[in-house]
């Protein structure tokens, strides 16, 4: 379930460019840098979804070569993605400049971006997306850079996805404990100081087997002056399931509200194979709920798409590196 999510572009010079767009393969599938005739991509009603979508990711340029190569029932499928709404993930070199001009790109259109941190130090135990800061002053100095580029704009943003859960399942050692804590709660307060942003801690999935341990570490992290928590990042579990989930968190944590990641969850789960890699690129899964703020359940903020859908999980099933974009997989889910 430890899932790398792919860091976010730099800026271009008029529109961002989505990050890991890197061409997929010898297939001729790559996301094109040229533009074509084909619909551009344009921002949902506002009243249902809220979130910016960004007219240059990855999907989107996808969308454009498989146009431009005549290849339409492709097009259309990725077209599906490129759509909606999906988390920028803010890379580790230029978080300020990111930040900036993902909330100024987003407050252009009348909309509010779905920001992503995840470069706590020792970041995913040495697994596909090991790396992340160098040590806490580095960390405190990236996330004080991201707080300076979203300045007072809107902004939604999902700190630290696994974060939390590797400090209860012992795959974060016991030395790092008190040091990730303490930056996740400094994180919390940093972002939640600015004017118009809302922040939910990652609190892990429906599949995890022990959901009774998350709730003290998500004190610990500063859940009392976040907005809520974040379920489902980047896995497969049901709407379904996820919101139990997070009803559950929710009673342990005052009545905490919480949003939930729909990006892949069509299909839910991969049952097959084992256990350990089940997370990673499964096959037969599918585009689940669409981003939006009308939910099923009042403790229920927002489903969002915080994985962006087509990048992949890690070198795995034939998957190129973590968080690179890789057509087939995006076909693969959007077809369902």
């Amino acid at each position: 379930m430890y899932v790398r999510r792919g860091a976010a572009s730099l800026l271009g010079a008029v529109l961002l460019l989505a990050a890991c767009s890197s061409g997929g393969g010898d297939d001729g599938d790559g996301p094109s840098e040229e533009p074509t005739s084909g619909p551009a991509v344009t921002q949902q009603p506002k009243e249902a979804d809220p979130f910016w979508v960004n007219p240059d990711g990855s999907a989107a340029r996808q969308t454009a070569a498989y146009e431009k190569a005549g290849k339409k029932d492709e097009a259309a499928a990725v077209r599906e993605i490129a759509e909606q709404p999906t988390g920028q993930w803010l890379g580790p070199e230029n978080p300020e400049q990111e930040a900036r001009g993902f909330t100024e790109a987003a407050d252009r259109a009348g909309r509010t971006p779905l920001l992503v941190l995840y470069n706590i130090p020792h970041r995913d135990c040495g697994q596909y997306s090991q790396g992340g800061a160098a040590d806490g002053d580095a960390y405190r100095a990236w996330v004080a850079a991201v707080a300076r580029g979203i300045a007072d704009r809107p902004a939604v943003v999902v700190v630290e996805p696994d974060a939390l859960l590797h400090l209860v399942d012992g795959c974060t050692p016991q030395q790092f404990h008190e040091e990730r804590y303490n930056l996740l709660d400094d994180a919390v307060t940093a972002l939640k100081s600015l004017k118009n942003t809302k922040v939910y801690l990652d609190a892990g999935n429906a599949g995890w087997g022990r959901p009774d341990q998350i709730h003290e570490p998500l004190r610990r992290a500063g859940l009392a002056r976040a907005d809520g928590f974040a379920v489902n990042v980047s896995n497969f579990y049901s709407t379904e399931d996820s919101l139990a989930y997070g009803k559950q968190l929710s009673a342990k944590t005052g009545g905490k509200h919480f949003v939930v990641d729909t990006s892949r969850n069509g299909n839910g789960p991969y049952e097959e194979g084992a256990p350990a890699e089940r997370w990673c690129n499964p096959p037969g899964r599918a585009l689940g709920d669409t981003p939006t703020t009308t939910t099923t359940d009042p403790l229920v903020d927002a489903y969002l798409w915080v994985k962006r859908p087509g990048e992949s999980d890690g070198e795995c099933k034939g998957g190129p590196k973590a968080g690179e974009w890789w057509p087939a997989y995006a076909l693969q889910l959007a077809r369902g």
